[in-house]
């Protein structure tokens, strides 16, 4: 069987897959999941890389909450495909796993109002008190804060309308063992759905700086396909099929293209980025004043292309799946 882009699909994991091509919408696909074979997440992590996420999550979370303002802009669209793929509607229980510092919990509790409620979870405490902070600020009570790992969530059963997680199911140890507590605790015909990055390569947020550091410091090594990171999730089909062995049903996949638009310079850019991502952190850490402000100078020209009238506006693709509890 072959399915979007020519893939050649395993007739053991796949019972049906088709295109859709609604008006108006961006081009996707659904895919039905039956999967027989064995999920890139039945081979969990070991404690000590487990550990080394949480750490450099820790040590990010600061500054994630630095640039929050910048970084909701950003992803708003990714937030809104969540929000509309859930069929949000005012007076229901949302729980957000692994919210980060605060979205798009923040976004869900304007919109499910005061007689709804939004749960934020995530493992990292730092990750937590920069979303309790942000809430406060902004004057949003209709939400409780846990941490948490997504494996091990401390809610009964059939607790929420819908859950979301937004990027952050690529780095779980086990994305396996956190869909099925996700769903567990989804109420029966409830919906779950996922953000993570597409392929690396259609997204220059990411590869334009890979390519800077790869000319200072070497080509990375091709991470481990079962391995957190930011494009684990990246092949097509890769997550619908987990979340299908999770115990999902209707599981259904589309592709996001957006811009990732803000009003910020290279330069303001370049500081994001090379604050919020720990590996950057540490790279640049090793190198001399001199040659840092290189770094910084190449990845700005590198950049410079999608910031007209100095306002950034970065193609992105992001793919959603999404699945109901029976």
């Amino acid at each position: 069987m072959v399915g979007a882009e020519g893939k050649i699909l395993d007739p053991d994991e796949f019972t049906e897959v088709f295109e859709i091509a609604e008006p108006g919408k961006e081009f996707g696909f659904t895919v039905k999941v039956i999967s027989n074979a064995k999920s890139d997440s039945d081979v969990g992590l070991n404690n000590s890389q487990a550990n080394e996420v949480l750490r450099e999550w820790r040590e990010s979370a600061f500054y994630w909450q630095k640039h929050f303002g910048t970084i909701r802009t950003m992803f708003q669209p990714v937030t809104e495909a969540l929000i509309k793929e859930i069929d949000l509607i005012e007076g229901e229980a949302v729980l957000d796993v692994a919210g980060g510092s605060g979205e798009p919990s923040l976004t869900i509790a304007e919109l499910v109002g005061p007689t709804g409620s939004v749960t934020y979870t995530d493992a990292v405490s730092e990750m937590v008190s920069a979303a309790q902070s942000e809430a406060r600020q902004r004057g949003v009570t209709n939400i409780e804060f846990r941490q948490c790992a997504a494996d091990s969530l401390p809610f009964e059963n059939n607790s929420f309308d819908a859950v979301v997680c937004r990027l952050g199911v690529m780095f779980f140890p086990d994305p396996l063992a956190g869909l099925r507590e996700m769903l567990r605790v989804t109420k029966p015909e409830g919906v779950l759905s996922l953000a993570v990055w597409d392929k690396g390569e259609l997204n220059p947020f990411s590869y334009l700086i890979t390519d800077v550091l790869a000319r200072h410091f070497g080509a990375a090594t091709p991470p481990d396909a079962s391995a957190p990171g930011a494009f684990r999730f990246a092949e097509h089909g890769s997550l619908a099929r987990i979340l299908a062995e999770a115990g999902s049903v209707d599981v259904r996949e589309r592709v996001l293209k957006f811009q990732i638009a803000a009003p910020i310079s290279p330069e303001q850019f370049w500081e994001l980025r090379s604050e919020t991502s720990g590996t950057l952190r540490e790279k640049l850490a090793g190198l001399s004043p001199v040659q840092a402000r290189l770094v910084a100078q190449e990845a700005q020209e590198a950049v410079r292309q999608y910031f007209p009238n100095n306002q950034m506006s970065i193609p992105a693709q992001m793919i959603i799946v999404t699945g109901r509890k029976p």
